[in-house]
């Protein structure tokens, strides 16, 4: 028994320890979407977030547009990883406890 609530607990560590790194992360990258504008045969860019209840959109070059385009693919992975190791972390928890 003691084997199995040493391994959990090492688990709940490692846990802990990648929501912070991902959360430290995910604080660096950008937020929103970019959009894309036709205008007179030229396509422009924004990327637009919300800032409050405001929805800012703020123009970016073509080449930044795709830089950011990789940036919020990153962003949207991490928060899918954070949103499975928090599910991970409330059964260690409950593990631990002793309420499963």
């Amino acid at each position: 028994m003691n084997l199995i609530i040493s391994t959990v607990l090492q688990e709940k560590q490692r846990i802990d320890y990648m929501l912070t790194k991902y959360q430290e992360t995910l604080a660096e990258l950008p937020k929103g979407t970019i959009s894309e504008k036709q205008v007179n045969g030229n396509t422009y860019y924004y990327l637009k977030y919300r800032d409050g209840k405001k929805v800012v959109s703020k123009y970016v070059g073509k080449q930044e547009a795709e830089a950011l385009k990789q940036q919020i693919d990153k962003r949207r992975h991490i928060e899918v990883m954070i949103k499975s190791l928090l599910k991970e972390q409330k059964l260690a928890e409950k593990l631990l406890e002793g309420n499963l």
